[in-house]
């Protein structure tokens, strides 16, 4: 087996912004004697879930680089932010500075968030790159298995990078320090989304296994490179791989919409990202930003007057688990759906000693989900349709939510206005206005109608300042923004 480093001064010059570009690194760990066994490679794969996992250090705690609290390897946990309330589905409570700058659309390179998650996505692509590089001595019965895992996660975190930054560094393997400007170079996004097709390809053809709810599985996969081909106008490639997850029968929709967040690992869930409230490390803490100064912030990703409207008009049953009336600010409305775990009684307010330790699930992919994009695959980027596959789809969710009612065809803003009831704060909604065509119309009417001032420009977000600081000028910046 040949010799292998991971060069962890490199690591932290990267990614934590410790070094500058004349560093050399002075300490590395030999991998020589891991990855013998599939044991040990299956620890590898699990250290990319706990990447994609992100970190929930406690206040006052450090993580091994020594970082406090604002930890630069948050991940899931604050996608919330560009996700929801970057949109016109949440706000803030009163100016809270966990998001505020997105609420408003005054988002900066320096802002928090805009690196932490640029850095975390590219951790969970190095931690899939060292796995990928060290497959030689897995046994013939899992080596597939492995790979295709590793290929489908770093294919998340690259389609999350391209969708929110535009052209990034395509970085496809563990570098040396002497190749550095790799990782600063950005290349077009058409050549990001045929690397991103490339490895779930890859991972659909493979013949993992269906059933996990948690990890890869062949759902899972379907479901994610059904959604970067609907990003791409590919519909019916779209089509053929939804209509193979559904005709899998292994999933359907939970009777009980409640049941959805606080059955985990229920029948609804394609893929979630799992936390344990017993261990702090690999428990959540983003819910407890969504209560009323009991997290980082003063109250975050609150349910916009708009988003109210939208829930009255169409949302069904929906409503009460989706959010809840904060009782300190009359009129205002937290998020619900992802409470601590033992706070199943989501019109009480109680919360745990402390919030931040929540075992939770995030759910990335749902079946809800995956029936409308159906839909969507089918009206094939057009405004209205009367397939009855589409239809059929379509009403699956809204007969769960109770709002059914006999329709002939169903129009674009229809399965748009669905998607934002059903889908709400789970972090869809930036995406899919992008997705469907219509963000700068939707996002410029919101911005005028609440004071704000949204451009057209911040359709992507900015590449972080401190990346631009440490490339020395080789990482450049996106339209728009200052450095």
């Amino acid at each position: 087996m040949k010799t292998k480093y991971i060069f962890t001064g490199l690591i932290m010059m990267l990614f934590l912004g410790s070094c500058d570009l004349d560093t050399i690194p002075t300490s590395a760990v030999t991998v020589d004697n891991f990855f013998t066994t599939d044991e040990e490679i299956e620890t590898g794969i699990i250290n990319i879930y706990d990447a994609l996992q992100g970190s929930n250090p406690l206040e006052g705690s450090s993580d091994i680089f020594g970082n406090g609290f604002n930890h630069v390897f948050l991940g899931i946990q604050i996608e919330y932010q560009m996700g929801e309330v970057l949109s016109d589905n949440a706000r803030t409570k009163s100016g809270s500075p966990q998001g505020f700058d997105f609420e408003i659309f005054n988002v900066m390179p320096q802002t928090l968030a805009v690196t932490t998650y640029y850095r975390s996505m590219y951790r969970i692509i190095f931690n899939a790159n060292v796995v990928l590089e060290n497959l030689e001595d897995a046994s013939q019965e899992n080596a597939v298995k492995f790979e295709a895992e590793a290929r489908f996660l770093r294919a998340y975190a690259y389609f999350n990078l391209v969708r929110y930054y535009g052209d990034v560094p395509l970085v496809n393997r563990t570098i040396a320090p002497d190749e550095v400007g790799l990782a600063f170079t950005r290349v077009p996004q058409n050549q990001i989304y045929d690397f991103i097709l490339s490895d779930l390809q890859f991972a659909e053809n493979s013949g993992i296994d269906i059933s996990s709810r948690s990890r890869a599985s062949r759902g899972a996969i379907q479901t994610l490179l059904a959604k970067v081909h609907l990003t791409l106008g590919n519909y019916l490639d779209a089509q053929v791989l939804l209509e193979s997850v559904i005709a899998s029968n292994n999933y359907s929709l939970e009777s009980n919409f409640f049941d959805v967040f606080y059955n985990e690992s229920n029948s609804e869930t394609v893929f979630s990202i799992e936390f344990d409230a017993t261990q702090v490390n690999d428990s959540q803490g983003f819910s407890a930003e969504f209560l009323d100064a009991v997290g980082r912030g003063t109250g975050t990703n609150y349910a916009t007057d708009e988003l109210v409207a939208a829930f009255d008009a169409i949302g069904g049953n929906r409503g009460q688990v989706s959010f809840r009336g904060d009782p300190g600010n009359p009129g205002l409305f937290q998020t619900a759906k992802f409470l601590p775990i033992e706070d199943t009684n989501v019109g009480d307010i109680p919360v745990p000693s402390n919030p931040r330790i929540a075992g939770n699930d995030f759910i990335v992919i749902r079946y809800a989900d995956v029936l409308l994009l159906h839909a969507e695959a089918i009206m094939a980027g057009g405004t209205v349709t009367s397939s009855m596959d589409a239809i059929t789809s379509f009403n699956l969710v809204r007969e769960r939510a109770g709002t059914s009612a006999p329709i002939t065809e169903l129009t674009k803003q229809m399965l748009m206005d669905e998607r934002r009831v059903e889908l709400a704060f789970e972090n869809h909604r930036f995406l899919d206005l992008k997705r469907f065509g219509v963000a700068q119309e939707v996002l410029s009417a919101f911005s005028a109608a609440n004071n704000h001032d949204f451009q057209a420009f911040e359709l992507l977000l900015p590449i972080p300042s401190a990346e631009i600081s440490i490339s020395q000028g080789l990482l450049t910046q996106n339209p728009g923004y200052p450095n």
